[in-house]
């Protein structure tokens, strides 16, 4: 049995579409009915109606053990996906919680399952900038440097996984960069396809990394069928500004691109701003280190992923545009 925490996530909801495509058994770990109903109506849009019905759903929590103990018995394989994304610093104790602790919790029961392979789905948030350029899996993360809460919290979560591989576990680490795909997109990557939409002229004039989630999901089962243990992989396809990515975001999507980029003292003042807000609210949208990531250009190399794994990436214009024809009737 193969089971995928973080299975109505984006990456999850692919990765499960992919594993029952070859006839795999699944296990799903779920946490809300409502996200479980957005995983059938995908999975209605991918006419694969059929084969949800053979997902064995389990709801529950990584955080609970009780609970996770009972989800892990006859379980072979992991691919572990859930984790909380948030760069809200109020956010702090829950993202350690889930991001750390449960993995924390997922890694145990590895060990004590016998499970065969996990697989991590982690972020080039954990990467530093230094030593080389672009950045490769042997930028190990710098402490010395300011990092959001999410990046401090998904590299406890890896160091969780490394520490699972010194008592006997087998298991690989995907970084991937902005991931696009069918799915939500009024949170966390799909943001990008909804500002599209909505013809927003701003962007930040920084430089990131993104991957299409089927390639994605190709290359962790690749990694999980492949004899590799021990290893990390940058999972990107190509490095590109966010002006470039929402252009053409908004091409297939035929709406007008952004013409222009936010300027460092305009997020000075929005980032004040929002700072005020969180001490009123307790939360925020925006902080000094994350404007000033949106405002770097940041480059990643995929040599290894492409060596290791055979990745032979696709192109952005095919991704936006399979994209594109399921946002047009979500967005």
């Amino acid at each position: 049995m193969i089971l995928v925490t973080g299975s109505t996530g984006l990456v999850g909801r692919h990765l499960m579409l992919a594993l029952l495509k070859d006839g795999k058994p699944v296990r799903a770990l779920y946490r809300s009915e409502d996200k479980k109903k957005e995983v059938e109506l995908f999975y209605a849009f991918a006419k694969a109606d059929s084969l949800i019905k053979k997902i064995d759903w389990q709801q529950g929590d990584i955080t609970d053990v009780p609970r996770l103990e009972m989800i892990f018995v006859g379980v072979t394989q992991v691919y572990h996906c859930a984790a909380l994304i948030s760069f809200d610093p109020y956010q702090f104790k829950k993202l350690t919680k889930i991001n750390i602790e449960g993995t924390a919790n997922v890694v145990n029961l590895c060990l004590a399952n016998d499970v065969q392979k996990l697989i991590h789905l982690s972020s080039i948030a954990t990467l530093a900038q230094t030593p080389y350029n672009p950045i490769t899996e042997e930028n190990h993360w710098d402490p010395d440097t300011k990092n959001s809460v999410y990046a401090l919290t998904k590299y406890g979560a890896e160091m969780e996984v490394w520490r699972g591989t010194q008592e006997g576990l087998n298991a690989l680490i995907f970084n991937p960069g902005i991931i696009l795909g069918e799915g939500n997109y009024h949170s966390g990557s799909g943001v990008v396809f909804t500002r599209a939409f909505q013809e927003k002229k701003y962007v930040p004039k920084g430089k990131s990394a993104i991957i299409d989630v089927k390639d994605l999901v190709e290359l962790m089962l690749r990694g999980m069928s492949s004899s590799l243990i021990q290893k990390r992989y940058i999972t990107i396809s190509e490095n590109i500004t966010y002006k470039s990515l929402a252009s053409s975001i908004a091409n297939v999507l035929k709406k007008k691109a952004p013409t222009k980029t936010v300027t460092n003292w305009q997020w000075r003042i929005i980032v004040f701003f929002d700072w005020v807000r969180g001490l009123l609210i307790k939360k925020r949208s925006i902080t000094t280190v994350d404007s000033n990531s949106l405002q770097a250009h940041i480059a990643y190399s995929n040599k290894k992923v492409i060596t290791e794994l055979n990745y032979n990436p696709t192109p952005l214009n095919t991704t936006l545009q399979r994209i594109a024809t399921h946002a047009k009737d979500h967005l």
